[in-house]
């Protein structure tokens, strides 16, 4: 039972989790779940990964906080770490995903500031994205059910329908304000919405031309979750501002904001903060998350093992009339029904497994980048005649 004492900000929830091992966990009646979820796609070595595991102990052990008055050395190995990884100058570390796309909505409004002065310095962001739920973010969002009851909201933004070049050409025409374009690579709440192999380049040329900075959102789709450490790596392009958080510390609350170029010039002493951001004992856990990613060569496994589910469920659910699309990147897969589907969430739960459905009629499946063959035949043979069987009723 929800204690009384919590907010109601997630509505009843079923199950109560104490337990997890690799892809599995267990709630407080003792039965096993096999976790398709990772905690929405941040336990991307699973659960209580002896790595990460070691690596919390050991610095919480040493130096639990210090602040960011004092030099971290596992802050510094993990921005040099991912430097290297990302191709990106600069970083700024918080605590979560929202804080990363906060930091990136205030370059923006620095670079609109700039030299070139932009009178309302705005940012173009797109329908159906999701970046988080402070005051800007929840703005920067294309869901009005999460800026529902806010008003009034943040101004400086203006919305494109999502691949659709030619809408933010339009705006480009008509507004003469525009300082940055925010995206996803891929939408993830937004129901796993993959755009055109030409879209993120389109953006790259365009904010080149027009002195914009290209502002990725890859809070869901980093840290190896789509085949390759970041997804725009296999798009042949650097944006302005890449934002990560979710698997970046395996749990432990960690987001970034890495700069290139003159977007990394733009933050001076004062202009931004975190008390808790790029703490030692999370960025031991990032560091430590980072080896495993390398050592096992988990961004392959991601697209391998990807394809392999993409095929096992259009195999298992061909012919089935409920199924509109079946999608993914990587371990970052849609299946979208012509329905909504909410019910398949709690059949799926008493069948021993954890999914989720965003977009109403979208099921997202985000598992561990650990996951075994088996346990992707599991999923696959639990889950295809739930969706056979589901009826809009349900």
């Amino acid at each position: 039972m929800t204690s009384d004492a919590l907010m109601n900000n997630y509505g009843p929830r079923a199950l109560t989790l104490t337990r997890g091992q690799g892809a599995w966990v267990w709630d407080d009646q003792g039965r096993r779940y096999l976790d398709a979820l990772a905690g929405i796609a941040v336990c991307g070595l699973g659960h209580a990964h002896p790595a990460v595991t070691a690596a919390i102990a050991e610095q919480a052990s040493q130096l639990l906080h210090c602040s960011n008055l004092y030099n971290i050395p596992a802050q510094e190995q993990l921005a040099d770490r991912l430097k290297a990884i990302s191709g990106m100058d600069k970083m700024f570390f918080g605590n979560s995903g929202a804080e990363a796309n906060e930091t990136a909505i205030k370059l923006a409004r620095l670079h609109g500031n700039g030299k070139n002065k932009r009178a309302i310095p705005t940012i173009i962001v797109t329908q159906n994205s999701f970046h988080g739920r402070t005051l800007a973010t929840l703005t920067a969002t294309g869901n009005r059910k999460v800026q529902a009851g806010f008003e009034p909201l943040v101004r400086g933004f203006v919305r494109a329908p999502y691949n659709d070049i030619q809408a933010i050409e339009t705006i480009a025409a008509n507004n003469h304000n525009i300082a940055a374009i925010m995206v996803e690579p891929i939408q993830g709440e937004g129901g796993v919405r993959i755009p055109d192999a030409n879209y993120l380049r389109q953006l790259r040329a365009l904010c080149d031309a027009r002195n914009w900075l290209l502002i990725l959102d890859e809070i869901q789709t980093a840290n190896g979750r789509t085949g390759s450490f970041f997804h725009y790596q296999q798009h042949g392009i650097h944006p302005d501002v890449v934002t990560i958080a979710k698997g970046l510390g395996n749990g432990m609350p960690i987001g970034a904001c890495l700069t290139r170029g003159s977007a990394a010039e733009l933050m001076k002493p004062g202009s931004h903060g975190s008390t808790f951001g790029g703490n030692p004992v999370a960025c031991a856990a990032a560091i430590a998350t980072l080896n495993v990613i390398e050592q096992e060569q988990l961004t392959r496994r991601a697209a391998t093992l990807g394809a392999e589910l993409l095929a096992q469920f259009k195999t298992a659910l061909a012919g089935c009339d409920m199924v509109s699309e079946i999608r993914g990147a990587g371990l970052m897969i849609g299946i979208e029904l012509k329905h909504d589907c909410a019910g398949l969430v709690s059949r799926a739960a008493d069948a021993g497994l954890l999914i989720n459905v965003t977009a109403g009629n979208v099921i997202r499946l985000l598992p561990p980048l650990i996951f075994s063959d088996e346990q992707a035949a599991q999923l696959v043979s639990i889950l295809a005649p739930l969706i056979r069987d589901f009826t809009p009723e349900d």
